[in-house]
């Protein structure tokens, strides 16, 4: 679940399956009591249906916490608590493991390092404060927590192909990225 909106439908979904949650948070769901095998089977079955997956396995829940946790900071809670943060820290403070497990297991499972993913998050973040055109690449810069503009130009390049001015200007054929295809 990556924004407001997931966190809604899988609220909805869950009282349909007859499911009593006790807390919905990016990545993750708390539930009031053990669901009935018939409820898991039809809230798994509706969340298919709206393009989600039940994670329960401890490796694949690890792995989405890992993902809400950077998706949240980078693009729902930047500039709430300054944008600089050190990803390798945060994530192991908030999940509670060592970030060298965290790393091994993100890179076996997705195919990508942590900071591969952390970057990519970046780029659609700065992708959509471009569209806007409210902020000058330096705020842009400044707000996803990159030390100099420049720094974010030499990785946006690296990642679409263009500098952030050309995608600017050609955003129509270029596009973003739903955040959970990032």
């Amino acid at each position: 679940m990556v924004c407001a909106r997931c966190l809604r439908t899988v609220e909805r979904i869950a009282g349909e399956a007859g499911l009593a949650t006790k807390s919905i948070q990016l990545g993750k769901m708390e539930l009031d009591a053990s669901p009935e095998p018939k409820q898991l089977a039809i809230f798994r079955a509706r969340l298919k249906d709206e393009g989600f997956e039940l994670l329960d396995d401890r490796n694949s829940c690890l792995i989405e916490q890992m993902k809400a946790l950077v998706i949240g900071e980078i693009h729902h809670a930047a500039g709430r608590r300054g944008a600089a943060i050190n990803f390798s820290d945060f994530l192991a403070s908030e999940t509670l493991h060592e970030y060298g497990q965290l790393s091994r297991l993100f890179s076996a499972v997705e195919g990508v390092t942590i900071e591969k993913f952390v970057i990519a998050q970046k780029i659609e973040r700065a992708k959509e404060l471009l569209l806007y055109n409210e902020l000058t690449l330096t705020e842009i810069a400044d707000q996803i927590g990159y030390s100099s503009p420049q720094h974010l130009s030499s990785q946006f390049r690296q990642a679409t192909g263009m500098t952030p001015s050309q995608f600017k200007s050609g955003h129509q054929q270029n596009g973003r990225k739903p955040l959970d295809g990032v």
